[in-house]
């Protein structure tokens, strides 16, 4: 059967979904509201100058980021199958006091943390209360993913000296912010599709790798690739997204949720939530989902339990990027990577995954304005080989000034360990 589905993208970045849904034979109309980012999917996906004139024209309706949470209310209410947050949900990724304090209500363990709106505020704090913490804004500045700072230094010398240069450079968009206290750890994520009443099974298990050098090390990009795998049962799970389905229920919210947490021997810690599709978690998703994707959103949009078929084995996505990302910077995008032009040394497409790019007749190009081009991504029965086939894959792809990390998924050994030791992936 022949589906409708309408996207609304802020900054199209669920028109990689769009596409598959499109290719799956269904019919596919996207909306883009950022000026810049509004050639990304042309040639891919039919595109439509407003959406809310489309709503009764859609058999389903896709919010693919945060903040339309008081809309898609309002058309579940008119009967509307809707993909996309809740007003609940858009303020638990949004404020992150919030969100810790839903999980704590819930009976989830949580690292202790202080908010604050004023930075001298926070250096006295810190002052007074040596120690490591991470710096983590709140509101629309939580999205510039360079700001957040991990500090390394036990009396807390560093995080005060980079509240002071926050303080000078960043008061105008930094308006609120969190202090967590450090813990170390095993960073993973474990996020669910929700159908409303409902989490599908299998769950998520994954582990971003969020700096931009291999070894981690580098500017925080929001993630530069990630290794998955789902699971029927895990303990993780059980501990953190379980126990706030009630919640979830209750606000109507449908789609992926994710809550990324630090994992160690006294707990699992939810440290923030993706209250959303997630970038590129949703592409790699595709690698390991063998259900077809409009069959499988029409009927969670519906209340179903619908079935999710996935891959076994391991998952591992790739960002392939150009200058000037992580960073904005309109000069070096317009002098290095406007307009460039994507090559395949071969025509096998497995594997690779849109981001912002176009197409004019056969021809693929970088567009918008971010530089985040392509997702690449590979499975396995091992991380291995699931790394080994996506990085085949990523040696086919010509991009002027192209850049990745080589080592997505080489921790996996030491995080599994860890994880089965605390009793978490069972």
């Amino acid at each position: 059967m022949e589906l409708k589905f309408l996207f609304v993208s802020p900054e199209a970045l669920s028109v990689d979904l769009a596409y598959a849904i499109r290719q799956e034979g269904n019919d596919v109309r996207f909306y883009v509201h950022s000026v810049t980012e509004r050639d990304v999917g042309d040639g891919f996906v039919d595109k439509v100058d407003s959406w809310e004139d489309q709503t009764d024209w859609a058999d389903v309706i896709v919010f693919d980021d945060i903040g339309f949470g008081k809309i898609a209310e309002k058309l579940r209410a008119e009967g509307k199958k809707v993909i996309g947050g809740s007003l609940y949900t858009d303020k638990l990724e949004n404020e992150r006091e919030f969100g810790q304090q839903e999980l704590a209500k819930a009976g989830v363990s949580v690292l202790p943390s202080w908010n604050f709106s004023d930075f001298d505020d926070a250096i006295r704090f810190v002052h007074e209360n040596c120690g490591r913490y991470v710096i983590k804004p709140s509101g629309k500045a939580q999205s510039e993913k360079e700001l957040l700072f991990v500090g390394q230094e036990a009396d807390g010398n560093d995080v005060i000296n980079v509240l002071a240069h926050y303080k000078k450079n960043w008061s105008n968009k930094i308006k609120a912010f969190q202090l967590q206290q450090y813990s170390s750890g095993v960073e993973v994520a474990v996020g669910g599709f929700f159908n409303g009443n409902e989490f599908i099974r299998p769950v998520n298990i994954n582990f971003e790798h969020k700096r931009l050098f291999p070894g981690n090390i580098g500017p925080s990009t929001g993630e530069m690739g990630t290794l998955m795998l789902w699971i029927q049962k895990s303990r993780a799970f059980e501990l953190t997204l379980e126990k706030i389905k009630q919640n979830l229920a209750g606000s109507g919210y449908v789609g992926y949720i994710d809550v990324n947490c630090m994992a160690n021997g006294s707990g699992i810690y939810p440290l923030e939530f993706t209250s959303r599709f997630g970038y590129p978690t949703l592409s790699i998703h595709m690698e390991g989902v063998t259900s077809k994707w409009g069959k499988f959103l029409h009927s969670i949009s519906s209340g179903e339990i619908a079935e999710l078929k996935t891959k076994s084995g391991f998952q591992v996505g790739v960002v392939i990027a150009v200058p000037p990302f992580p960073f904005n910077d309109d000069r070096t995008f317009r002098k290095f990577s406007e307009e460039a032009t994507i090559l395949f040394k071969n025509q096998n497409l497995d594997g690779i995954h849109l981001g912002e790019v176009k197409r004019e007749g056969n021809d693929w190009h970088v567009a918008g304005r971010s530089g985040y081009s392509l997702v690449v991504t590979g499975s396995g029965t091992t991380t291995a080989e699931a790394s080994r086939q996506a990085y085949q894959r990523v040696a086919n792809i010509m991009i002027p000034n192209m850049f990745y990390r080589t080592d997505i998924g080489s921790g996996w050994v030491r995080d599994s360990d860890l994880l089965l030791s605390y009793g978490y992936l069972q």
